[in-house]
């Protein structure tokens, strides 16, 4: 049953997601926040479809410490779910991905239209004066920006290098930080194609005043908080 309801899902990702992507085209002249809200109709689709097809569900711990206040969203990186999830959850955001992203067909045009954050990873120094540049910009636009701290998605249980260049943001534009822990990876694992039914849970801490804190002091709390939190979600 749960492999017949995988591939209902991914049948419905392959007949929706070309046909939206080329009406999503239709928005390129529009504000980037108008935009945006046009093409996370997909991802609330998807989760719509997701839910009807494989029986998967989402519920929030901490809602209340979303601000309204543009801020740098760290979390917990395990499945494809929070890509399309944390369209839903959080308010208008941009991405910081890697450029490769906007190059994948259908997919990538709508993303691009996103204004996301696409970076070379192997351009070093010039990629953070890019990644401060430009998030500099989206957060003076309303967006939210949303970093993956470990780089990848990780499977439940294990724990990745979180990179500082997140916290280096938050510091460096003077923005709180929300540290995100949920454990997708457990229903919809990465690279796995079948999908368990069951309710993920997304706990969302308390912001984080990066003002008086240096980018490593602030990426080890960011990596304590969601850490500690993980171990909690993990023992249920």
């Amino acid at each position: 049953m749960i492999y017949l309801r995988s591939t209902l899902f991914t049948i419905g990702i392959w007949l929706f997601t070309p046909i939206f992507a080329l009406v999503a085209l239709l928005a390129f002249p529009f504000p980037p926040l108008t935009r945006y809200r046009f093409i996370s109709i997909w991802a609330r689709c998807m989760l719509w479809w997701l839910r009807i097809s494989c029986g998967i569900q989402y519920r929030v711990i901490g809602a209340e410490n979303i601000p309204v206040t543009p801020s740098i969203i760290l979390s917990k990186h395990q499945s494809m779910w929070e890509t399309l999830a944390f369209q839903q959850i959080f308010p208008p955001q941009v991405w910081v991905l890697k450029r490769e992203l906007l190059w994948v067909p259908f997919f990538g045009w709508g993303l691009a239209l996103t204004s996301p954050i696409a970076i070379n990873r192997g351009a070093g120094s010039k990629a953070l004066k890019q990644l401060g540049s430009q998030g500099k910009d989206r957060l003076k636009k309303g967006f939210h920006i949303l970093m993956y701290p470990e780089g990848t998605r990780m499977a439940p249980g294990q724990r990745g290098k979180y990179h500082i260049g997140g916290a280096w943001l938050a510091h460096h534009t003077h923005s709180a930080v929300i540290p995100v822990a949920h454990n997708a990876g457990e229903f919809w694992g990465k690279h796995q194609f079948l999908k368990k039914p069951g309710t993920i849970t997304v706990s969302i801490g308390q912001p984080i005043n990066s003002t008086d804190l240096k980018p490593d002091a602030l990426n080890g709390q960011v990596e304590n908080w969601i850490e500690t939190e993980m171990s909690k979600l993990n023992s249920k």
